[in-house]
């Protein structure tokens, strides 16, 4: 479980060091983002595993209700969006209100649907996401979420903190410091040689690489549930969560100073 929680890659980090410009209308923005997603999949697959009953040998119940209730979850909300919800977007768009509020309506009431399911509210917001990306208004909708999305990250981040046993720090700290000092090294490498044997160039694999260097916040979703399950126990949930730790501040610092970012301390690198 360790090792699939390093896997993954930090989608906030990516992305807010990812200059708007380079985001919507450069190559590395839809390699990155199509990198990102992928490993998102990924990681909702691993989250299934872990809540699914997979790993128990007497869960046989609840696998057959998982794999029936993930294709399930995902005709009705692509069926609900299609002839639903993209229709009262259109009729009521001139209220940019109503979209904000149908947009957050729907996220939260698919996250509780897929809970009732017996999946996970992260499994369910996911998909409602996903569903309602292919709607023309999906870019609209996901700028003017930033703000709360912001909002919630912070709250996120400080409920990380909150929640670290310090009484754990230092029988932790060095394997940490090892497991990140690994990941920051190895993975701009992996990335670099895979995206290279791709056809791209060194250039561009490199700083995909470094931009995607870190572990990611789904590593800490994977840790908590993992815990909750009693799959790992408390200083393997706090193995990753120092790891995550140093590795967004290891990684963003090497982003900030090497390549354009909207937070670039010198001007040359700075862009919005």
């Amino acid at each position: 479980i360790v090792g699939i929680a390093m896997m993954f890659s930090s989608t906030i980090i990516g992305i807010k060091l990812l200059p708007t410009t380079v985001l919507h209308h450069r190559h590395t923005g839809e390699l990155m983002i199509s990198l990102l997603l992928i490993q998102d999949m990924i990681a909702i697959i691993v989250l299934l595993v872990l809540t699914g009953g997979f790993l128990e040998f007497s869960g046989a119940t609840k696998v057959i209700r998982v794999l029936i209730s993930l294709p399930l979850l995902i005709g009705f909300s692509w069926l609900f969006v299609k002839f639903v919800l993209l229709k009262l977007l259109e009729k009521f768009g001139a209220f940019h209100e109503y979209i904000f509020l149908v947009a957050i309506g729907w996220c939260l009431a698919l996250a509780e649907i897929s809970e009732l399911a017996g999946l996970s509210l992260e499994i369910g917001a996911f998909v409602a996401g996903v569903t309602i990306a292919t709607s023309p208004i999906a870019m609209y909708i996901a700028d003017h979420l930033n703000p709360l999305r912001d909002f919630f990250l912070v709250l996120f981040f400080f409920s990380i903190g909150a929640g670290f046993n310090m009484d754990l720090l230092g029988q932790v700290v060095v394997p940490a410091v090892v497991l990140a000092t690994v990941v920051l090294v190895v993975k701009p490498v992996v990335f670099r040689f895979l995206l290279h044997g791709m056809s791209e160039t060194n250039a561009l694999g490199w700083e995909t690489g470094f931009r995607l260097g870190q572990i990611s916040e789904f590593s800490l979703l994977i840790a908590f549930i993992a815990t909750a399950e009693q799959l790992i126990g408390e200083h393997a949930s706090h193995l990753i969560q120092a790891t995550a730790i140093l590795t967004f501040l290891g990684s963003s610092y090497l982003v900030v100073f090497r390549y354009p970012t909207p937070i670039a301390v010198s001007d040359k690198l700075r862009r919005d």
